[in-house]
């Protein structure tokens, strides 16, 4: 496939990354009781719920290994095994934040190109994908278990390469340390949003561009500013 580059006009950015759990889709609540489901059924100390949201992002093996630290190595695969147990008896109650769809759609047409860095599995990425019909809408994906997990550049180093983009012209948009993390590491600027797993000061404290608290609020500033 030919890639063209988007046509020159005014704009800050030519890529934008986004992260997929709690920036795009509303599933913080989920994976923080799957993640402590998971640690109970291996008998380790249940994380709180801010421990747990903590570690969404990352890969899940990385995940899990730091929202359990007694849990024993040996376990780890029960335990990645007990999470994707109760994820998957829940993954049909996750949605698109309201207005998220409609704003990719208006960024996509003043040709951004538009792309996911994501903690989650090149699997499931995909099964939400087909899921909610947007895989139309992004020109290309990298997931935790195709690359290096975050916050090492290497995903956002390698959608910039596919699509010829400079990091002076490459935007992360996450609600986490991690997605912030590695777009500093990246050479990128940053969106954060409040709304998903981590909170606005810890976010503040990496120096994005903006932080939204609501979903509309990142619509807003991203067809105003990027």
């Amino acid at each position: 496939m030919t890639l063209h580059k988007p046509a020159e006009r005014a704009r800050r950015f030519d890529l934008i990354a986004f992260d997929w759990d709690g920036t795009l889709f509303d599933s913080t609540a989920i994976i923080t009781r799957c993640i402590q489901l998971a640690v109970a059924d291996v008998g380790g100390t249940v994380p709180s719920d801010r421990d747990a949201s903590y570690v969404i992002g990352l890969g899940l093996a990385q995940a899990l290994a730091h929202a359990a630290p007694d849990v024993p190595r040996e376990k780890y695969p029960l335990l990645g095994e007990r999470y994707k147990h109760h994820y998957f008896l829940h993954q049909n109650d996750i949605t698109l934040f309201s207005g998220i769809v409609d704003m990719l759609a208006a960024l996509k047409q003043r040709q951004h190109f538009l792309t996911v860095a994501t903690g989650k599995s090149r699997w499931g990425l995909d099964q939400a994908l087909g899921h909610v019909a947007l895989k139309d809408l992004f020109h290309a994906s990298r997931t935790a278990d195709e690359t290096a997990g975050k916050p090492h550049p290497r995903m956002l180093h390698e959608l910039m390469a596919e699509l010829g983009v400079t990091p002076e012209r490459t935007l992360m948009v996450g609600d986490t340390t991690h997605d912030l993390q590695m777009a500093l590491n990246a050479g990128c600027a940053a969106v954060g949003v409040s709304y998903g797993a981590h909170d606005h000061g810890a976010l503040e404290a990496l120096g994005p561009l903006f932080v939204a608290h609501s979903a509309d609020q990142l619509s807003q500033w991203m067809l105003e500013h990027a």
